[in-house]
């Protein structure tokens, strides 16, 4: 994967309207974002420890619709020191919860022209199906390596054996749908993960590290080379995170930590000038954080093109 490649060899699909991947360097690593789809959720799940009038506010302020609104579902490719990295692998396949327009990470791989079979390493923030479903296609699976490593947390592989649902605000059917998911997949790809406790570098400048909040072992990816920094913040930080860090969204298994984790992150962010990328940002959610006030601000970058 190169810069050139991936940027300007492949025209969109016939059906897409607009690009679906974004490519970036991060000193002598490549990145490439690539949406998986956009996740059709109620607006509610933006904080449900709110009076909804003031969230329909918030929504009013950002023309949002009132009601529900398209998430953004974002994954990361990575190639450092000759390992190519999937940060995270999208939905997948879940016909009963009816989210037909995720999922599309295959094929979006396939458009960038990168082959499953050249990833070498499975990153994964933590083990929410809309994190682990990509894997979970039929025949992903025999398209991978044997020897691909799967990273993840210690804590979330334990969490997901016994999961604790009772702080969480999902609409119906997603509790479910996430211990099938994360139950199948521990089944099918258990002799592949590589669990760290901690902290663990992944490829040169690549380090996960393990926050908690969003789920126990939920974790972050820092990309340093050359000076340049980039953080894929996962489930971390939300749209409405920025403006309201203290806000919890649904599917927070610990809520309160979470917004501790959040605003430790934000600052941290906000100090250091570094890239955020993160799942639900909108695409291609590549930006920085900015101060403002007792909150923050979201800077979007300008595309390069």
């Amino acid at each position: 994967m190169s810069l050139d490649y991936t940027s300007h060899s492949h025209r969109p699909e016939p059906d897409e309207l607009v690009p679906s991947r974004y490519a970036l360097r991060v000193g002598e690593i490549d990145v490439l974002v690539i949406s998986d789809g956009v996740l059709p959720l109620p607006t509610a799940m933006l904080a449900h420890n709110v009076d909804p009038a003031v969230r329909a506010a918030w929504l009013n302020d950002m023309f949002l619709p009132p009601d529900a609104f398209d998430w953004a579902l974002n994954v990361v490719v990575a190639r450092s020191g000759g390992q190519t990295i999937l940060i995270d692998a999208g939905l997948g396949l879940d016909p009963d919860l009816n989210l037909p327009r995720a999922g599309q990470l295959v094929r979006r791989l396939e458009a960038a022209g990168i082959d499953l079979g050249s990833v070498t390493d499975v990153v994964l923030t933590h083990m929410h199906m809309d994190h682990i479903g990509g894997l979970l296609v039929d025949g992903v699976k025999d398209r991978l390596r044997p020897d691909l490593r799967i990273h993840v947390a210690a804590a979330e592989v334990e969490f997901w054996a016994s999961p604790d649902f009772s702080h969480v605000s999902m609409p119906p059917g997603f509790p479910d749908a996430l211990r099938s998911a994360a139950k199948r997949f521990v089944k099918e790809y258990r002799s592949q993960l590589r669990t760290f406790e901690e902290e663990h570098e992944v490829a040169p400048g690549v380090v996960v590290r393990r926050t908690g909040g969003h789920t126990p072992g939920h974790s972050v990816v820092r990309l340093a080379s050359g000076g340049d920094r980039l953080t894929f913040a996962g489930d971390l930080v939300f749209a409405v995170g920025f403006d309201h860090p203290d806000w919890y969204n649904g599917f927070e298994h610990d809520p309160e930590e979470s917004a501790q984790v959040r605003v430790r992150l934000l600052r941290e962010l906000a100090a250091n000038g570094e890239l955020l990328v993160a799942t639900h940002l909108p695409f291609p959610s590549i930006g920085r954080v900015a101060l403002d006030g007792d909150v923050f601000r979201w800077v979007p970058t300008f595309w390069d093109y």
